[in-house]
């Protein structure tokens, strides 16, 4: 049967409606990653194919190989340059998440996954330093999440001003006077039928979720801002995201997917605001019944997804 709910975080509704098309096998096959192009910008040896980079990990001189993580300036960036208007200065780098081509955040060894989470908290760091108001960063997963190169990488975006969301969650959070985060997290600790995973760590399904399978992950201390989080933190958040993807990877193949991590503006330390991960698919189409009404449509219930990841077979 179907059933309307709504994201008390983001203000969605979303229609829960396994009757579309419940089980994992309905979606699509995914394209296999293809061997590296011989022009990929991303691959090692390739390093004169991008702007000269301004942050690396790994041994060797800037602009050749030898880096672990290595981030640049985004060829085409959605803010900054010399003539960028009100509301659009900032930068936009892009950093990639290893030298495989074929290897996803799902699939890197845990001190990989940790040093890339730490490179993009130590970028957040550095533009907020620099002034900037609010850092993004992010993972589009797949041509259908809006990667335009396959090499997986990652992308930090630090703007000027506070994102219209950004400011709608933080409004939502004062006027319910609670840390939803928190909450979602405690619960999925104590092992409700959304949970993913608990720990220091939780993992978690979204109730209201506008996308199948998508799953929140938060370390439950409390912190409002990515950039602020200790070495400990990162590395037990960035863990229990790879072990999350590497479960969603077993469960639904290599499916697109945005990566997002929400974190609070610059001067923002709201003890209500927590920052978190997130993760959403794109296997659906938003058609016209969500452009018309603004009510999204999940055919896979968040307690049966979270069923099937956390029974999933991964490799340790």
């Amino acid at each position: 049967m179907p059933e309307l709910r709504r994201d008390e975080l983001t203000g969605h509704w979303v229609l829960i409606a396994p009757g579309r098309s419940a089980r994992p096998h309905t979606f699509p096959p995914p394209s296999p990653v293809t061997d590296a192009p011989a022009d990929c910008p991303f691959c090692p040896g390739h390093e004169d194919r991008t702007p000269p980079e301004v942050y690396r990990t790994g041994a060797g001189a800037p602009q050749t190989p030898g880096w672990r993580v290595r981030v640049v300036p985004n060829l085409y960036p959605v803010v900054g340059g010399p003539d960028a208007g009100a509301g659009a200065t900032g930068e936009h780098e892009v950093a990639v998440l290893s030298p495989a081509h074929d290897r996803s955040f799902g699939q890197l060894a845990d001190e990989q996954a940790t040093e890339l989470l730490l490179v993009l908290r130590d970028r957040s760091r550095f533009h907020h330093e620099r002034g900037r108001i609010f850092v993004q960063t992010l993972i589009n997963h797949g041509r259908a999440a809006g990667a335009s190169i396959e090499h997986p990488h990652a992308q930090i975006v630090a703007v000027d001003v506070v994102p219209p969301a950004v400011q709608s969650t933080l409004t939502r959070l004062r006027v319910r006077g609670t840390d939803l985060i928190a909450a979602a997290a405690a619960d999925a600790d104590a092992g409700n039928d959304r949970a993913v995973r608990a720990g220091p760590v939780p993992v978690w399904c979204v109730e209201a979720g506008t996308t199948p399978f998508e799953f929140r992950a938060a370390y439950q201390g409390r912190a409002a801002r990515f950039d602020e989080a200790t070495d400990q933190e990162i590395a037990l958040v960035a863990m229990a995201t790879r072990d999350a993807l590497a479960r969603l990877l077993a469960v639904v193949g290599d499916v697109p997917y945005n990566l997002v991590i929400h974190t609070a503006p610059r001067n923002v330390s709201d003890p209500l605001f927590h920052w978190y991960l997130e993760v959403q698919t794109r296997v659906n189409v938003v058609a016209g019944f969500e452009l018309g009404t603004g009510i999204f449509v999940n055919v896979t219930p968040p307690e049966l997804a979270a069923k099937q990841l956390r029974e999933a077979e991964v490799a340790q």
